[in-house]
């Protein structure tokens, strides 16, 4: 059966795994587990909540830490015909104010993070008119307590869903310029879910650690999870990762290059004189075997390192207009170094090196920004996505820059900056860097790694940084030498996403 609805998608995974458990998270010093037909219970309780008090067809904010309760809201949310405007719980008081007013908010699902911001949020977003906390300590005066309203509303809920409806309206976090409203349709969303291959038995246990209002974690890591009757575990906390690794013990989950390389650091400074397995049993659990990677560039000098440890790196490729993904590799094809082969639904193509997409998971557009949307998508529906790329005989992808990004010299020739930090960016001492053009210099600005230069003896950084420079200039062409280093003391500010903002 085609997928084309996130009501499909449920439908069928509480209908196969009724009785298998669909996901489990901490409360206290206890793990609790909930059935794939609980989880259809509680959706489907959340959907009559918005019918009861007649929110369906209305834009539903949920803001709040990963959670059992942000997830069955979602679903509610989108399964009553309503729409989902996922927001990150990070961001800045007033940030979050703009964006419930850009998006034509009308109710806020919110849990204890928000306590204080909900105040403020109903000073200044005279269109909310319902709030409904998911903790019952930090419910607001005239507001109402999810788990509450999910024994009120207890029942079966059943609504025709219109698959190219707008369904999930999510701002991007860009390292440049205004966040944009992505609005996704159900078959935007259900058709890649269906397109990614990912070959895991029912009851493989995952875990999900990414902030679950980004497209990536919640597509890949939670629905795509839930269609092949995963056990999700959810991490409460980025502070509880290791011990939450220890304790649910998974097999399967989706990371972004920045924790993978935090990982590595950590297996490559432990004793050498300990197993490899042993190392990798402490540091995950013992049954890892799969880590999905995306979100940013992998350097792919560490597929093969974690394969010592016995896990597979399988990156891939995406963005949130696109449902994200656009490529990935997978258990029975990928090629180190590459994004993955396209999807299915994904057709491909390359205007001036630029990667251009076209198929059932490209966006509707941005909300309320016509402009904008004329910019990203063609007439004809090429989404240009901003990246540069190029695909190998064997139609594996691969990036090799972004194009707002590009340097151009004053004698013609084009340099990749990514291209560049990639390539240095793999010594160890380099934790960070950035690439730009200086008047005539092309600089590298670098954060290196304080704790490596101390556990291996470097006392002078700057002289070992000009070193890597210069054995990185040794293989490149005249233009693309880097010829100024500047060393911070500081991490570079970064988005949401942990991205390094540019400009």
């Amino acid at each position: 059966m085609s997928m084309i609805t996130i009501k499909d998608i449920i439908n069928q995974c509480t209908t196969d795994f009724a009785d298998m458990t669909a996901f489990k998270y901490i409360d206290g010093k206890d793990i609790i587990e909930k059935t794939y037909s609980q989880l259809r219970s509680d959706s489907e309780s959340v959907s009559r909540m918005l019918d009861k008090f007649a929110l369906t067809g209305k834009h539903i904010a949920i803001i709040g830490m990963s959670s059992y309760e942000w997830i069955i809201s979602y679903l509610g949310t989108v399964n009553s015909g309503s729409v989902a405007v996922p927001l990150d719980a990070s961001l800045p008081s007033a940030e979050l104010y703009e964006l419930l007013n850009r998006a034509d908010v009308s109710a806020l699902i919110y849990d204890k993070t928000q306590k204080v911001t909900v105040d403020g949020i109903r000073e200044v977003c005279p269109g909310i008119t319902h709030y409904i906390a998911m903790q019952e300590d930090v419910v607001i005066e005239g507001g109402y307590v999810l788990p509450r309203l999910l024994e009120e509303c207890r029942g079966s809920y059943d609504t025709e869903i219109d698959p190219d409806k707008l369904c999930t309206l999510m701002y991007t976090s860009g390292t440049t310029g205004k966040s944009k409203g992505v609005m996704l349709s159900h078959r935007n969303l259900a058709t890649n879910v269906e397109a990614c291959v990912v070959l895991i038995e029912p009851g493989t246990v995952s875990m999900s650690v990414l902030p679950i209002h980004h497209s990536y974690c919640l597509t890949s890591g939670i629905l795509k999870s839930l269609s092949l009757g995963s056990c999700i575990c959810i991490n409460d906390s980025m502070m509880h990762f290791a011990r939450n690794f220890k304790k649910f013990q998974p097999e399967v989950t989706l990371l972004v290059p920045l924790i993978i390389e935090t990982v590595y650091q950590q297996l490559r400074d432990a004793d050498p004189n300990i197993p490899k397995p042993v190392v990798a049993q402490a540091a995950f659990g013992g049954k890892l075997k799969i880590i999905f990677s995306g979100g940013a560039y992998l350097n792919p000098d560490l597929v093969g390192f974690f394969e010592e440890y016995g896990i597979s790196i399988l990156q891939g490729y995406g963005m949130t207009e696109c449902s994200p993904v656009i490529s990935t590799n997978n258990q029975i094809n990928s090629r180190p170094g590459s994004i993955g082969k396209p999807l299915e639904n994904c057709e491909i193509k390359f205007d001036n090196e630029e990667i251009c997409v076209k198929g059932s998971s490209v966006m509707l557009g941005y909300y309320k920004m016509p402009e904008e949307t004329a910019e990203a998508l063609d007439e004809d529906g090429w989404l240009h996505t901003g990246d540069l790329g190029r695909m190998d005989e064997d139609g594996f992808l691969y990036i090799t820059g972004r194009k707002k990004n590009l340097i151009i010299l004053s004698n013609g020739e084009n340099i990749s900056p990514e291209e560049l930090e990639n390539a240095i960016g793999k010594a160890d001492l380099v934790k960070e860097i950035l690439v730009r053009e200086n008047g005539t210099n092309i600089e590298a600005e670098i954060f290196p790694d304080a704790e490596y230069a101390e556990k291996h003896g470097i006392t002078d950084i700057k002289s070992e940084l000009q070193k890597i420079i210069d054995n990185f200039n040794k293989n490149m062409p005249l233009y693309k030498r880097v010829t100024a280093l500047k060393i911070r003391d500081t991490e570079f500010d970064k988005s949401t996403t942990k991205k390094i903002k540019r400009f």
